[in-house]
């Protein structure tokens, strides 16, 4: 399509630099937290004294090219082509992890602007699980390195997603009130069970209000993103692994058994335990968990609703139609998306520079060829706009 706007693309990436988490860690957390060994010129990432395999390569040289394994998550592999070979790598760019030249390649790309995401980031939580404490020090180091080297609104064009966790409401709470004072225009908490000293906790527990109700007053929105959610072990009750390995030997079984179901369980677990009927102004989205996930919650919400309907003071279908925002995975069937939440609840998310994302983020307008020009703007530009809730995002 020949755009006549800049679009905004809600689902980016950078590759952290090897001291994301330990440049502010504190010293006490260092063998509770996180740790970087060097043997020669390979790295290893340690979290509370355990090699994590989450990400081989921290110092991500080389790395994926964008878009080189496409086809494979399309399901479109050639006819005798062993999808092995279709990864490529190559030495890294300054794009991603120097914020000026992400803004040049933006603009070479027909970009507006982007919400950014980690990737190292999203699969530390998890590892820290049993420890509150030491979970809550290094998100926030982490975020201090992110405001220094990215920032949390670069130029007004990259809106970089801070790491919240409730492991610990009150220093959740804390935290918040901080990256609020320092910017932050939107937050990511993982979609996930919440880990506690009490033990595992819904999202939906009253116990996070204070912080959910933060965040609506503030005006920014919360990002469910796609990481290390703990579900394999659901995967290792059936003989699979129980760490998440996602460049190491698989069994198909596990995607079969996990894939879909955080996003699902968290969005479930925010609508059924009434967090958006006590906060109806809170926006969350749902990043790189594409969309299948969503008609069978809907499908089963209502079913939930006719038989307790004491449980349920709204209309648990129209909570998630006001609340919630997705950006589906470009494969999926995404009129029937709209047809269900509504287009101006689509985000347009390329996962740039990932290797299973769109090498050319706007290329994601051949996936809207039964949208019209209204809606195709409101896909690619508007709606991201509209979650982020304010005007002061450059054009």
């Amino acid at each position: 399509m020949d755009l006549r706007y800049r679009p905004f693309d809600a689902d980016n990436h950078y590759y952290e630099s090897l001291d994301c988490f330990t440049r502010h860690q504190p010293a006490a957390m260092k063998r509770r937290g996180v740790q970087i060994l060097r043997d020669g010129k390979r790295a290893f990432v340690v979290i509370a004294d355990k090699i994590s395999r989450f990400i081989p390569n921290p110092t991500f040289d080389p790395v994926i090219v964008p878009g080189s394994i496409e086809l494979l998550f399309r399901g479109e592999v050639p006819a005798g082509v062993d999808p092995r070979t279709l990864t490529r790598v190559e030495p890294i760019h300054a794009e991603y992890r120097d914020r000026s030249a992400r803004l040049a390649v933006m603009d070479e790309q027909g970009l507006a602007a982007t919400l950014l995401f980690p990737t190292l980031g999203v699969g530390v939580e998890q590892a820290l699980r049993h420890d509150p404490e030491a979970t809550m020090a290094c998100l926030s180091a982490f975020n201090r390195w992110l405001e220094e080297d990215w920032g949390f609104a670069y130029e007004n064009r990259i809106f970089s997603a801070p790491l919240l966790s409730l492991a610990d409401p009150d220093a959740a709470l804390v935290e918040l009130r901080s990256l609020l004072g320092r910017g932050a225009r939107l937050v990511h908490v993982r979609p996930a069970p919440v880990p506690s000293a009490q033990g595992p906790r819904s999202l939906g527990h009253r116990a996070h209000d204070p912080v959910w109700a933060a965040i609506a007053e503030a005006g920014i929105p919360v990002a469910f993103h796609l990481g290390d959610s703990g579900y394999l072990q659901f995967a290792a009750a059936w003989g699979g692994k129980p760490d998440f390995e996602p460049f190491g030997a698989t069994d198909p079984l596990d995607g079969v058994l996990v894939d879909d179901r955080a996003i699902y369980d968290t969005m479930a677990s925010l609508i059924v335990h009434g967090v958006f009927h006590r906060h109806p102004t809170l926006r969350v989205a749902s990043i790189e968990n594409g969309s299948d996930w969503v008609a069978p919650l809907a499908k089963k919400l209502r079913k939930k609703a006719n038989q307790m309907p004491q449980a349920f003071p709204e209309d648990p279908l129209e909570v998630l139609r006001r609340n919630v925002w997705v950006t589906p995975y470009y494969e999926e069937d995404l009129r029937a998306l709209a047809d269900l939440i509504g287009v101006d609840k689509i985000l347009f998310g390329s996962d740039w520079p990932h290797g299973e994302g769109l090498a050319s983020p706007v290329d994601f307008t051949k996936e809207l060829g039964g949208f019209s020009d209204a809606e195709v703007f409101k896909v690619m530009r508007d709606n991201a706009r509209g979650l982020l809730g304010d005007a002061k995002i450059a054009d």
